[in-house]
């Protein structure tokens, strides 16, 4: 109920009746107060006064299980919320969690990660009180082939959230890092359990650089954060709320077609690397060519310079730009 009365009276944003509290949560007015209480203890600034109810005012950034719960506006996607200060790594939290029967669309969020991966099996960085760190648990009813498009239909849902928390317009560099300018902001690492033809779970991972700090010298030079960037604080519950806002929605348009068709457009305007020379780092030798954009299936097609066109697959091939990350 917390959460949902700090729903309630920042929509509001004027004095709500603990009349009016009891009657949409069902409960007495002694629940009303103890609950508006404990949410005080936990520094959120509530006025309370005799005869027009409860005020929240601004009292700074909160980030915890209320908080996020409150923000949230979509229909499956974050729901259940489940929310850890610290934690060893929320995609192993949320693996361990499908595999205890948790539903499509149960969030892991953390404040702090003490073994966060990137992908080969990267370390990230995970300070805590700075950034954002969450998973998302999917249980898909289509085939393992399919999973690969998914960190792309993240991407975009990543893009997107910071768009409507920050102002700022991310680009994408393929396929799944969201970069402001040439600079990374976030990783994404999706996981899946498979049996044959049949996917028991998926879970993607997301880690957003958002607050002010100092990054490890060797991914400094490529890496960014969303405060530095818009010039202000951005809050960090919002983030995740409409990231998942913007995920339920890019996800509802992938099931209708059974792949990127119906995004492919949006992702390509957003893709920092279409129609610029890229290298491409495979390990059976490097080369070089024009960058195209996505298909409908997420590969990045590129042209060599003999004009013939190949299809680049995410794995364990890199794509760099012809002086550098970009």
């Amino acid at each position: 109920m917390k959460s949902e009365i700090l729903a309630l009276l920042r929509q509001r944003g004027d004095f709500v009746s603990g009349q009016e509290l009891c009657e949409r949560f069902q409960v007495s007015r002694t629940a009303v107060w103890k609950a508006v209480g404990q949410l005080k203890k936990e520094g959120y600034e509530i006025q309370a006064v005799q005869n027009k109810g409860y005020l929240l005012t601004d009292g700074g950034e909160f980030f915890g299980q209320n908080e996020l719960e409150s923000r949230m506006a979509t229909r499956w996607a974050g729901h259940p919320l489940t929310y850890y200060e610290t934690i060893g790594s929320t995609n192993l939290q949320a693996k361990m969690d499908a595999e205890n029967g948790a539903p499509q669309g149960a969030l892991v969020v953390a404040d702090m990660q003490t073994a966060g991966r990137g992908r080969r099996g990267r370390s990230w960085n995970s300070p805590p009180g700075t950034n954002v760190y969450f998973t998302l648990l999917l249980k898909p009813d289509f085939s393992p082939d399919q999973a690969a498009m998914l960190t792309p239909v993240m991407a975009l849902a990543v893009a997107e959230g910071i768009r409507r928390t920050c102002g700022l317009t991310p680009g994408i560099k393929w396929p799944n890092d969201v970069l402001i300018g040439d600079k990374k902001v976030c990783g994404i690492l999706a996981e899946l359990s498979v049996e044959q033809d049949f996917i028991h779970y998926v879970v993607i991972g997301v880690g957003i650089n958002v607050g002010l700090q100092e990054f490890p010298p060797e991914v400094a030079p490529k890496a960014a954060c969303l405060q530095q960037e818009c010039g202000r604080r951005v809050d960090r519950a919002q983030l995740v709320a409409d990231v998942m806002d913007a995920f339920e929605a890019y996800y509802q348009v992938f099931l209708e077609s059974g792949d990127l068709s119906g995004l492919a457009g949006q992702y390509n305007s957003l893709l920092v690397n279409v129609d610029r020379e890229v290298k491409v780092l495979d390990p059976k030798g490097e080369w070089s060519g024009i960058s195209h954009g996505i298909t409908p299936t997420g590969e990045l097609r590129v042209e060599r310079a003999d004009g013939v066109e190949t299809l680049v697959y995410a794995g364990e091939v890199s794509v760099r730009g012809r002086n550098g990350y970009v």
